[in-house]
Formats: C-alpha cells, structure tokens, sequence
C-alpha cells in the first residue's frame, strides 16, 4: 500500500468523528427547512416516472410489467451517483475555509458526500420496497445480493466523485458542465427504457457505457429477481476499482495543490 494512502486512512480514521459530524450535517440540512423532508426525494423520481412511462410507452410502444419498479430501481442508483458527484464537488469549494484552519484529511468531505448519499439511497431503497409491497411487485430473495451491489456502486462513484473535485477545484466551470451533462448521460444510460428498444447500431455504445452496469446490478436482484449476469458483475467491479484507483491518483496529484486555489 503507498505511503500516501497509508497516511491518508490514517488520518480518516484519526477524524471518523468528523466525518460522522460531516455526514449528520449533511443529512440534515438538506432536509430540515422541508416539511416533507425525506419523502421529496421519492415524490420527484415519481412524477418522472408517470411522465416517462406516459411518453414512453406511446411513442416507443413498449410494455414494462411493473415499470414503476423498473424506472425507480434504477434512478435510485442513478441519482445517488449524480447528486453525490455535485455534493463532492461542492462540499471542497464549501469546506475550504475549514481546510485552511485546521489539517484535515482531504479526502474527507468527498468520503462524506458519498457515506451521506449511500444513507440516503439506502432509505429510498426503503420506500421502493414499499411500493413494491404495495403494487404486488415480486420480491425476490436475490434481494440479498443488494448489499453487495450497493457497495460496488459507492466504490465507483467515490472513486469518479474524487476525480472530478480535484479537477473543479483548478477548473470552476467543470461543476456546471457536469451538471449539465448529468440529464444526457441518464437518457444514454437504461434507466428510464429498455435496451431492446434501442437499435441495434447504437447498443455498442449503451453496452460501453459504465453507468449501464452500475444501474444493472442494482436492477438486477430488485426487479427481475435474479443476480447479476458474471459479464455485468465482472464489468462493474473492474470500473470500481478503476474508478477509485484513477480517482485516488488524480486526487493525490492535485491535493498538494488546493490551498492556492480554495
């Protein structure tokens, strides 16, 4: 193991109370001045969903038994992908001043924003079982693969969530470029379609495209009761552990040089 990972687990498991601290404080404002709190983070994928399979199921002519389990399986993994990406980038430009005054493990927010959004997926992925039970959508006992889905995708989004702060810190504008590429890469993603609708000169892109099987494995064992295939699981494991080694590389080569330009 590097000298600088060393260092760096270290000295996060030195803060853990400060990271405990990071991702209350998280939690809770994003929710405090709401009076449905929590509940707004189901009430718009939702409304998506009515919207989609309204559009999507006339203009395309396709029909998704249970598409409510469908779409919201794996929006939820989506959306814990994206608005942990623009916390994480966020969180460094917020936490500079803290950054300056005290020494502090700076991988630490970005691991904040990333432990605070698994707690959110993991109440989300709450109320999705809830409608599940409520629609008579089956409820299969690969369920108890999900555990193991949820951790590949928090690998794999630290890891891009550590990649793209580094990069936002020397470069502002990055922030709003991803978030406004965010919409378009989910249309390119089956989050909201099958894949047997697409043509098949375009599947070669869906198939190259990591999201696909970050929201496949997390789809996998929730709607269609079954694990994931070992091409998919072997392929979202290896964009992890990509993931986070890029991630971590890039963030250490940049971190030596935030305090000039937080």
């Amino acid at each position: 193991m590097p000298l600088s990972l060393r260092r760096e687990l270290r000295d996060l498991i030195r803060n853990r109370s400060l990271l405990r601290e990071l991702v209350h404080r998280d939690l809770t404002v994003r929710y405090k001045r709401s009076a449905l709190g929590f509940l707004w983070t189901m009430l718009h994928p939702l409304l998506l969903m009515l919207i989609f399979l309204g559009v999507f199921s006339h203009l395309f002519r396709f029909q998704t038994p249970h598409y409510e389990t469908y779409f919201l399986s794996a929006y939820i993994a989506w959306n814990f992908f994206s608005q942990t990406l623009m916390n994480s980038m966020n969180g460094i430009a917020w936490n500079g001043p803290l950054m300056k005054r005290v020494r502090v493990p700076q991988s630490i927010f970005t691991i904040a924003s990333t432990v605070s959004g698994l707690v959110n997926l993991g109440l989300s992925l709450a109320v999705l079982f809830g409608i599940m039970i409520f629609v008579g959508s089956p409820i299969s006992p690969r369920l108890a693969f999900l555990p193991v889905s949820l951790v590949i995708v928090g690998i794999f989004t630290l890891g891009v969530s550590l990649a793209l702060t580094t990069v936002s810190v020397f470069f502002g504008d990055v922030r709003e470029m991803v978030q406004a590429g965010m919409p378009a890469l989910m249309y390119l993603t089956p989050v909201i379609y099958p894949v047997t609708i697409v043509p098949d000169k375009f599947r070669w892109f869906i198939r190259f495209n990591p999201m696909t099987y970050i929201v496949e494995i997390v789809r996998d064992p929730v709607y269609y009761g079954i694990l994931p295939s070992p091409a998919t699981l072997s392929l979202s494991i290896i964009f992890a552990i990509g993931s986070l080694v890029i991630g971590w590389l890039i963030f250490r080569y940049g971190a030596t040089r935030f305090y000039a330009h937080l």
